[in-house]
């Protein structure tokens, strides 16, 4: 018999970030507390979004609005790498990047874990920015699945591609 497998992944739903996004502009355009203050939110490339207002206080509620919307759509805010406001010119700046994709250093950290506390004669492959874990039986692969849901990364984690 074939072993079963499933695929780890890290990945971004850009759509439901940008819906996330977009909810975040309406509102600061219609909060009294964000009036007169420069508060905006935008995109800034493929993977960053750029909060701009006139002061520290204001640029970190903005990005407190961008991460209650993120919540509420189903994403984890471990996809959010977000910098401290920066002054520039008159207004403050806020840059948060988005994580995508599992590097290295944690595929290793995440090979390690299942190899550890894991059942027995599962093995997990890396493949590129993702990981490739199988077995022969599919209650192992359950219960490194919930082993990694357990367990607090620093990445967002999805389990695709089971068979």
């Amino acid at each position: 018999m074939a072993d079963s497998s499933f695929d780890v992944v890290s990945k971004i739903d850009r759509q439901e970030v940008d819906n996330a996004l977009n909810q975040t502009v309406k509102e600061v355009g219609h909060r009294f507390d964000f009036k007169g203050t420069g508060a905006s939110i935008s995109w800034s490339g493929q993977k960053d979004i750029e909060i701009k207002a006139n002061s520290e206080e204001r640029a970190n509620a903005v990005l407190d609005v961008f991460k209650e919307k993120i919540v509420k759509r189903n994403l984890s805010l471990k996809i959010l790498d977000a910098g401290e406001p920066k002054l520039s010119g008159k207004e403050y700046r806020l840059v948060v990047s988005l994580k995508e994709g599992i590097d290295q250093e944690n595929a290793k950290k995440i090979s390690k874990l299942i190899r550890d506390e894991g059942p027995k004669g599962v093995k997990a492959q890396i493949q590129g920015e993702e990981l490739r874990v199988s077995s022969k039986k599919k209650d192992d692969l359950q219960e490194v699945i919930s082993l990694l849901k357990g367990k607090d990364l620093d990445i967002a984690l999805q389990f695709v591609n089971y068979r």
